[in-house]
């Protein structure tokens, strides 16, 4: 039956028909796979992988486009499995994308620089 309204239960389906089955574990596993997507979008999106001054400029804009490409990919997995509808799957949505913000995006485990707001991502932020 395909809910939708909010609801809480381990009997749910997550963007595959089946998928994770009638089990707690296997929804465990998916809970996790969802917290586990939404942090790296998070990490995707504060993330500084191309260096800029050994690649030239198309090189270092095909890299960005590469992953942008991923990370919308990766964004719409987890928009996707929330709207199952299911509150375990949408906390652990907001807890990876939260968990990741404060890890990656936030200032309380980056190293001091010159100018600590400085944005030196790659990437564009993800609007909502």
């Amino acid at each position: 039956m395909q809910h939708i309204t909010f609801f809480w239960g381990t009997s749910t389906e997550i963007i595959f028909p089946g998928w994770p089955g009638q089990s707690l574990g296997c929804y465990i596993l998916a809970l996790v796979s969802v917290f586990v997507i939404s942090l790296l979008v998070e990490w995707l999106s504060h993330a500084r992988l191309v260096n800029y001054s050994t690649k030239t400029d198309i090189t270092a804009g095909f890299l960005q486009t590469l992953m942008y490409g991923i990370r919308m990919a990766l964004a719409y997995l987890v928009m996707l499995a929330v709207m199952s509808f299911n509150v375990g799957v949408f906390l652990a949505a907001v807890a990876g994308y939260s968990a990741g913000f404060l890890v990656f995006g936030s200032h309380v485990f980056r190293k001091m620089r010159v100018e600590p707001y400085q944005d030196l991502s790659d990437l564009p932020p993800l609007n909502c």
